[in-house]
């Protein structure tokens, strides 16, 4: 039975250790199809499980990553054969059963989606949960009525992740996108994604007024708390804000007056326990609508071993775009 990498993390009397070491097949949680890992990447909930900053893992000891991208070896599961190209994205793997974070994976087929072959394996995990998510919120806000052409939506914690692709896609369907950043020097780089305008996070990240000035028809939210409560007040009439994130706080101080006065719709975005409808109708459309040059200019590449080094990092703030990490 062949051995391979994976990153551990363990918790005990002296708090919470993350290392690398060699795990056998037998090792492995329960599942009916077995994968080799070729690529991940690293998300905010990452960051959060590696670093202990907040409960993610709730199973110890724990392998993380919310993410992989791999080929099928083994499989008991009706959709899957051997040599089958696989995503997975949430489903509690990298929380309550081994992640990514590894170079073999053993999981239920059911979590399981083909992977586009529009993209890499390496581009795939460019997308990951961040970008897979970004086009959750572009489907809310298209199932709500906010089209192309109609004003402007906005997108914050723009140089992350799910900002990132957010913009990427928005530009490629032809919205006019407002990114709100607290990272002055990105202003080239969010423009090169498609952005029209730059506004600082400080606008929005102050206590809300129940009504503010309407300066967007839809929004796609990744920071919550004041963040959000200011999105959902500036949003015009009948517009509606996708929210996904909680980097600024779970707590959201607003009042009724959005909804019940402008006819604002918020739009809870989960991207962990979608289903595999949901999760195909989002893979397709980002393998249709998502400018694979401008994922490319989000991403850069890393080591898996480098994910311990970028876990408190991403949640500094300190990584933009996306990043994907190799376990060859």
């Amino acid at each position: 039975m062949q051995r391979f990498k994976a990153l551990v993390v363990s918790k005990g009397d002296a708090g919470q250790a993350a290392e690398w070491r060699e795990m056998s097949e037998a090792e492995l949680m329960e599942g009916d199809v077995l994968v080799r890992v070729s690529h991940s990447t690293i998300n905010y909930k990452d960051g959060l499980a590696i670093t202990g900053k907040a409960p993610v893992i709730r199973r110890w000891p724990m392998i993380p990553g919310i993410d992989f991208a791999g080929v099928v070896t083994a499989s008991t599961h009706g959709e899957f054969k051997p040599g089958d190209e696989v995503i997975l994205n949430g489903w509690g793997v990298g929380e309550t059963h081994f992640g990514g974070y590894a170079q073999m994976a053993r999981v239920k087929g059911d979590w399981l989606i083909k992977k586009p072959a529009q993209f890499s394996p390496a581009e795939a995990m460019a997308v990951g949960t961040a970008g897979y998510t970004a086009m959750l919120c572009v489907l809310a806000l298209e199932r709500h009525g906010v089209k192309p052409g109609s004003g402007s939506v906005l997108v914050t914690g723009a140089a992350g992740g799910v900002g990132s692709v957010a913009i990427a896609l928005l530009a490629k369907l032809g919205y006019r996108v407002i990114a709100s950043t607290g990272r002055a020097g990105e202003t080239d780089y969010l423009k090169g994604l498609g952005a029209a305008e730059i506004i600082d996070r400080a606008e929005l990240s102050g206590p809300a007024r129940p009504l503010g000035k309407e300066r967007w028809d839809g929004a796609v939210d990744a920071v919550g708390s004041h963040t959000l409560a200011n999105a959902l007040s500036m949003t015009r009439y009948g517009g509606t804000v996708a929210a996904c994130g909680l980097a600024q706080g779970m707590d959201l101080t607003t009042s009724v007056a959005p909804f019940i006065l402008r006819g604002v719709t918020l739009a809870g975005i989960d991207s962990v326990m979608a289903p595999k409808a949901a999760r195909i109708e989002a893979w397709g459309r980002l393998a249709r609508d998502l400018d694979k040059a401008r994922l490319a200019a989000a991403t850069i590449t890393r080591p898996a071993g480098d994910v311990v080094v970028l876990a408190p990092e991403i949640l500094a703030g300190k990584v933009r775009g996306r990043v994907v990490l190799e376990l060859g």
